[in-house]
Parts: C-alpha cells; structure tokens; sequence
C-alpha cells in the first residue's frame, strides 16, 4: 500500500499521534442508546444532514459535529441534552462536555483543537434528515472484498451512515496535517457515498465486475440524489464531490487519508475484537473494580470457578 503524498506545509507524521483519538471516535459506530434508533455515528450522520438541508452554515455544522465527535470519544451517549435533563444547568453541562473533550484532545492541532472547544454545546434537536442520510443509515457496508476471493463477512456490518461520518470527522481532524481547511473535506466525507442510496455495496469486487460501467453508475445516482436535495447544498456538495477523483489539492489529501484510515481501523477493530479474552476484561480493564464490594464480588468468582 502506498502512502499519499505529504503535503507542502509539512508531512504525514503526525498521523501517528492521532491515531489511538481517531479509533476512539470509530467507535460511535457500535455504541447506542435506548430510544434513539441507530449508533451514535448514525444518529450524528442523520443530524448533520439534516442541520445542512434546512440551510445552516456548513462551516458551523462541521466545527460542531466533529466537536461532538471528538467528546464522545469518552462520553458516548452522554451529551448536554441528557445532562440538563438530568438537572444539570446549560454551564455545567457545557463543562462535563469539556472535561471529556479536553481528556482525548491533546494530539490535536492546536488551533483547530481551541476552535473545536469553542464550538461544543447543545447540539439541535435532530429535525427530519434528507431521504439520502436516512438511505445510506440502513444500508451495510461490504467490508473486505477482493476480485477473485470470497468475501469476509464480519459482525454486525458498519453502515454508510457509521462510515460516512466518521470519514467526515477524521477528515476534519487530519486536516491541519495537509494543510487544508477542514470544511470542504468534512461535506465530502459525509456525501462521498450517494450513490450507495441505491446501490448495494458489493465492495471492490463488485466495482471490479461492472468494470466500465462504474464511473456511469455512480455519476447517474450520485445525480439523482443531488438533484433531490436543496439547490444551495446540492451546489455545494458538487464542489466538494469534484475533489474526490485525485489527492493533488490539500482538501482532498484530508479526505482521502481519513478515507483510508477510518477503512483500516475498521479492519482492526474487528480483528482486536476476534481476539479479545476474558483475561483481557478482568485484568487489563479491571471489570471487577475497586469499590467497597470489590472483596465480595472476587470471593464470588472465586467460588463460582471463574
């Protein structure tokens, strides 16, 4: 695998340091809450597209929703909403979310971490998501797939929704490494599978298979959903979706390395997950922890042969 080329106002390196963040924020793709449909990253996914559809600043939407990303890489579920409902009042709230951004923040740019901060808050009610996000939620990824070779099949599949807005996120965050700003690659990774609304995943051994009839059948129903969508943001999703082709420009160098290693880090989690012991859970995680029962649950386990 060849690595994309570094960009003019520095080098690929720090990628490294923003590795274990961005793995953390993958994981919104497998953690849910009760009465709220979908994963975290899907119920993100569905919320920017809808804040873009009824005509908010897409700048104001990405500086937000990566910020939030970035929180409930510790928090999870837990957000200002949940906090205020629980008594908590707007300032306290808005320091919980804080305190869970600043704990995972640190490998971030600084300027974009300072402005990532400034931007965390009550995010909008979720209103009614365009029909393309509501698509790519409920349609699974393929995973690994290679021409000539079964597939792998892994459990539970991600969806284009999970993939789509971590890819947004990621993109936004390794954005300062290229030197790009971070809004233009945040709109891409979030539209960069329209036509996936019709077309099941089949992976690259399916884009290998219909061979010359790939670029038309994605340009055809990546139209079809751009023209069903407001004109404004259609106009300016067809901007962003005109980067996607090469990485010659620091936008599309974003994309494509948060492209890539949201892909990979998808691999790894299934294979740490493949491989994961219960050793793991009770002596590297502590799931029996201190507490004032802690003495009586081991003399429990003990007892139970466990």
């Amino acid at each position: 695998m060849t690595g994309l080329a570094p960009s003019p106002t520095g080098t690929l390196a720090p990628l490294a340091g923003l590795r274990p963040l961005l793995a953390e924020i993958g994981d919104a793709k497998r953690v849910r809450v009760a009465g709220r449909p979908g994963s975290l990253a899907e119920q993100a996914f569905a919320r920017a597209w809808a804040r873009l559809g009824s005509g908010e600043d897409v700048a104001a939407v990405a500086y937000s929703e990566t910020a939030a990303a970035v929180a409930r890489a510790r928090l999870a579920g837990v957000d200002a909403g949940v906090l205020t409902t629980a008594g908590l009042s707007d300032d306290e709230a808005l320091g919980v979310l804080r305190r869970g951004f600043d704990e995972v923040a640190g490998p971030l740019d600084p300027d974009l971490r300072e402005r990532l901060r400034t931007a965390l808050g009550p995010l909008p009610s979720p209103g009614t998501p365009p029909g393309p996000a509501r698509a790519l939620n409920a349609q699974p990824r393929a995973g690994a797939t290679a021409p000539g070779k079964p597939r792998i099949v892994v459990e539970p599949p991600e969806s284009h929704g999970d993939h789509c807005l971590t890819v947004a996120v990621y993109s936004a965050l390794v954005a300062p490494v290229v030197g790009a700003d971070p809004v233009a690659p945040f709109l891409l990774g979030l539209g960069h599978h329209l036509h996936n609304v019709v077309l099941p995943d089949a992976g690259f051994a399916g884009e290998v298979l219909l061979g010359d009839a790939l670029e038309r059948v994605v340009v055809t129903l990546e139209e079809r959903e751009l023209a069903a969508l407001p004109g404004p943001l259609a106009g300016r999703l067809r901007e962003v979706l005109a980067l996607r082709p090469g990485a010659e420009v620091p936008e599309a160098r974003a994309f494509h390395a948060a492209d890539v290693l949201d892909r990979v880090l998808q691999v790894h989690h299934h294979a740490r997950a493949a491989a994961f012991t219960a050793s793991q859970a009770l002596d590297d995680l502590e799931l029996v922890h201190a507490g004032p029962v802690q003495a009586y649950h081991l003399d429990v386990l003990g007892a139970a042969g466990l």
